[in-house]
């Protein structure tokens, strides 16, 4: 075997070679305070000049249209000249070195945000949940006591699993039924796109809309709900449908069910076109009906997709609130627990039995989300 010339070999790293490089303890610690560093250093400098820059621009006077415009401007290209910034930098490291430090700059940052946004507030809200009102004096268990004992908060349980079995529910097979039916149909496209709609509505804004639905009038006046408008015209009295227990709670969930099923629509459709055409015309020879076919081939093959959606809208339902607050703001036994822990914060102004009821609903999460992590993995998807 010919040596290689020393000039072919200038710039090339050991790992370029096929070489494993042994690494000592000092360059272990390098490479761990380098990766440190790297995922660090974006997001604090970024902060840094980001808020340099908007003070700036707070106190400069200028007219609002402009102080927005450079805003924008100064926090994308801000964080995008950053991230080049220090690319560039790590790209004049050593091969090794390279690939070691690469995967930290990029996905660091958006750990190190997550972190402070989102396990930070937990744990502090954990921390809270311990404690009394004014978050003075310990309190212990006193506030999960009361999550688990009071009355209201036994409602808002109870209208939460009627949430996450009809709400969850009725939108995965209203839009399992619509896929199955739109992929059948000429006006495929048209007929998705009327139910896909309301995805492009928030939840206040469908709650604003379906109180007038729901809106009553006495007997008598002119009906300006259009569910009483119809009921009144073949000679029935109106319905106050929002404070008709246990009702209501139905009431609502048929505004999520609206809401949600543009969403299981479309995951579903793209997973019935997966199917292989074969097999169904198969089924179709052997004398298969329409029904068996969707049950028996078209169901279990698409199992996988179902659980997927079904676990994405249970996470929804789980921590509903616009819709509840929009309607009835939890009067009339419509109480969840996401509403029940917005008026223990911000309407008592007690934080600690606040703070219990958000780790209740966090601690409801979490099994769907490993669930969903667990299946994604078991795909590869990771």
């Amino acid at each position: 075997m010919q040596p290689v010339p020393a000039i072919l070999l200038e710039g090339v790293g050991m790992s370029d070679l096929g070489v494993e490089r042994t690494t000592g303890p000092l360059q272990a610690v390098v490479a761990v305070v380098g990766r440190v560093l790297s995922a660090v250093f974006v997001p604090v400098v970024t902060f840094v000049v980001l808020y340099l820059g908007f003070v700036f621009l707070r106190d400069s006077g200028a007219p609002q249209i402009v102080v927005t415009i450079v805003a924008i401007v100064w926090g994308v290209g801000g964080v995008a000249g950053l991230y080049f910034v220090t690319n560039w930098l790590i790209e004049k490291l050593p091969t090794t070195w390279r690939s070691r430090f690469t995967p930290f700059l990029f996905v660091g940052p958006a750990i190190v945000i997550l972190g402070w946004y989102l396990f930070l507030p937990t744990v502090r809200s954990l921390y809270l949940s311990f404690f009394g009102k004014f978050s003075n004096e310990f309190v212990g268990l006193e506030n999960y006591v009361y999550v688990f004992t009071n009355r209201t908060m036994r409602t808002a349980f109870v209208n939460n699993l009627l949430w996450l079995v009809f709400g969850t529910g009725g939108a995965v097979i209203s839009g399992l039924i619509v896929a199955l039916l739109a992929d059948r149909s000429k006006m495929e496209k048209v007929a998705k796109s009327f139910i896909f709609l309301p995805m492009a509505i928030s939840f206040v804004g469908a709650g604003v809309i379906w109180k007038f639905m729901y809106t009553f009038r006495a007997a008598g006046q002119v009906q300006l709900g259009l569910l009483n408008a119809i009921i009144t015209g073949f000679g029935a009295e109106p319905v106050n449908w929002l404070i008709l227990r246990p009702w209501n709670s139905f009431f609502l969930i048929a505004i999520f069910i609206w809401l949600q099923t543009g969403f299981a629509m479309v995951i579903l459709s793209a997973s019935i076109k997966q199917v292989p055409s074969q097999l169904i015309e198969a089924a179709r020879i052997d004398g298969a009906g329409e029904f068996r076919i969707v049950f028996q081939i078209i169901i279990p093959f698409i199992r996988g997709t179902i659980i997927t959606v079904s676990t994405t809208i249970l996470l929804l339902s789980l921590k509903v609130f616009d819709i509840v607050f929009a309607m009835t703001n939890g009067l009339f036994g419509t109480e969840v627990l996401a509403s029940q822990q917005y008026k223990q914060m911000f309407k008592f102004l007690n934080y600690g039995r606040g703070s219990a009821i958000a780790i209740v609903i966090l601690i409801a999460v979490i099994p769907v989300i490993w669930y969903n992590l667990r299946q994604f993995g078991q795909r590869e998807v990771f």
